[in-house]
């Protein structure tokens, strides 16, 4: 990419699209285009298409998606494989009719098999059941791997595709009904704080393991990549080391600064038992993290504080 081409990054308020916008504004480029979802519905084929041909954005980092933790998942199944079905099918054949040079696609570390062996390679993909409590997401983020594929093997494209693994960050979704894991607890912590609570719940036994990535360090590697590879195979994009949820409700009541006890609830799911995925390819590549989890923890925190709880506080 010049410093002048003209980028389209597609949910561009998001965790992930925010941060990527943030990575490239900071890297000089300065033709960059945006739509909110009010204005573009990426759902609707004829809005995306008009788009498409009004702009003729030559890059497009897919960053668009219905997300959540594993309530919303198991409580909004039809919509998670819905509307992403219907946004990367849409964007990645138009990027494709109209002459787009380069596709990144945003997956999810949910396509590998629940009992992937771990840490997860990227040639695990399709060789087991997957997690239930997230299975369409990840079948949807799978046929968008599978559609950049194989537009790149029959029309030449050149579209490629990243699995980030658990992300956080600025932005991010601080919903108790529908936020992941990391997220709920800031706000769970925090609120358990001010309340003085005794007590905070934690879904599961704290045992599942899991992989945090601040989304900045993301946003770093989606630039890095859309710059410097080309090819069918997926990248997983992640630190190389995970935590238990049990330490990271410790860490995080740490960083809240909460007194009180933590507690377990065990007749609600856990999840996949472990989530840690291989980026053996991605340093091959030359890229690797560079955020602490204790110091993205930290700026997590402190974002809340500044944005979520500032306007909560505004309109109460």
């Amino acid at each position: 990419m010049n410093s002048d081409s003209k980028i389209y990054v597609a949910g561009h308020r998001g965790l992930v699209g925010s941060a990527i916008v943030r990575k490239l504004q900071d890297s000089g480029y300065s033709n960059l285009v945006f739509r909110t979802s009010h204005q573009l519905d990426l759902t609707k084929r004829d809005q995306v298409d008009a788009f498409f041909e009004e702009e003729q954005p030559e890059y497009v980092f897919l960053a668009a998606a219905k997300v959540g933790g594993i309530m919303a998942n198991n409580d909004y199944p039809a919509e998670f494989i819905r509307d992403n079905l219907m946004i990367q099918t849409n964007v990645i054949d138009a990027a494709h009719q109209n002459g787009v040079k380069k596709l990144l696609f945003l997956g999810s570390t949910c396509i590998y098999p629940k009992l992937a062996a771990q840490p997860m390679r990227e040639d695990s993909l399709l060789t087991g059941e997957l997690e239930p409590t997230n299975e369409p997401y990840a079948i949807a983020k799978i046929a968008g791997i599978k559609m950049c594929q194989s537009y790149n093997r029959q029309y030449g494209t050149n579209f490629i595709s990243i699995m980030p693994t658990n992300l956080y960050g600025p932005n991010d979704n601080f919903d108790l009904n529908s936020s992941h894991v990391l997220p709920a607890l800031i706000r769970k912590f925090h609120e358990a704080k001010l309340n003085n609570t005794q007590t905070v719940e934690v879904w599961g036994t704290g045992t599942p393991k899991r992989e945090f990535l601040y989304s900045d360090d993301l946003a770093d590697a989606a630039v890095y990549l859309m710059n410097t590879y080309s090819g069918n195979d997926l990248v997983n994009i992640g630190m190389g080391k995970d935590i238990s949820i049990k330490e990271l409700a410790e860490k995080i009541g740490n960083t809240v600064g909460y007194k009180g006890e933590i507690i377990f609830n065990t007749s609600k799911p856990d999840g996949a038992p472990r989530k840690l995925v291989d980026i053996s390819r991605l340093t091959g590549l030359g890229w690797q993290a560079e955020i602490p989890l204790d110091d993205g923890l930290g700026m997590a925190y402190g974002w809340f504080l500044e944005h979520v709880e500032k306007n909560t506080l505004l309109t109460n």
